[in-house]
């Protein structure tokens, strides 16, 4: 006859109270729209935050080898190295602009900088972190230009297996 056991009443209650948890990532570049999306989540989670939701921020961080690529390895090598330089200087503004904005609105907030491309490295965090929402901003991109460079938030709303949130920048009222 098999036995069945109950699972301590503490760990039972610690994962139920782990799950009340919200978890929300929000990825962040250089740009004023990532920041304004930044800076709506900030307003509308730190309401949450003290009933215990999670903020992580995610910046992801192209590598150099992804943006540069050149004939002669010479050549190559020291480009590499100037751009490397660059895109870590990038990404620590990046994370100081984002830490800055938590910081005076009292949000407490994990901030990672993956290297690679931002859709997988968003949709990665959001597993990684088992988020409920993730928040992207637009960068209002026509039909043409998306098609050329391709959508961070529009691969993000069909990829990621949570629900996503596509921050746009208020239009300038004329």
């Amino acid at each position: 006859m098999a036995e069945t056991r109950a699972a301590p009443a503490t760990s039972v209650m610690a994962e139920a109270e782990e799950r009340k948890k919200v978890v929300v990532v929000v990825g962040v570049d250089d740009s004023d729209h990532s920041y304004h999306a930044l800076e709506w989540a900030v307003r509308h989670v730190a309401a949450a935050a003290a009933e215990g939701a999670e903020l992580v921020v995610v910046h992801g961080k192209p590598s150099a080898s992804s943006v540069v690529s050149f004939g002669s390895p010479a050549a190559a090598g020291d480009v590499v190295r100037f751009v490397e330089a660059d895109l870590r200087k990038r990404a620590e503004d990046v994370v100081d602009r984002a830490r800055s904005l938590c910081v005076a609105n009292s949000v407490h907030c994990l901030i990672e900088v993956i290297e690679g491309e931002a859709r997988y490295v968003l949709c990665n965090a959001v597993e990684k972190h088992r988020a409920d929402l993730l928040i992207v901003g637009s960068h209002g991109y026509g039909a043409i230009k998306r098609a050329f460079l391709g959508s961070v938030s529009d691969y993000c709303a069909h990829h990621a297996r949570c629900s996503v949130v596509i921050v746009k920048q208020p239009k300038p009222k004329i």
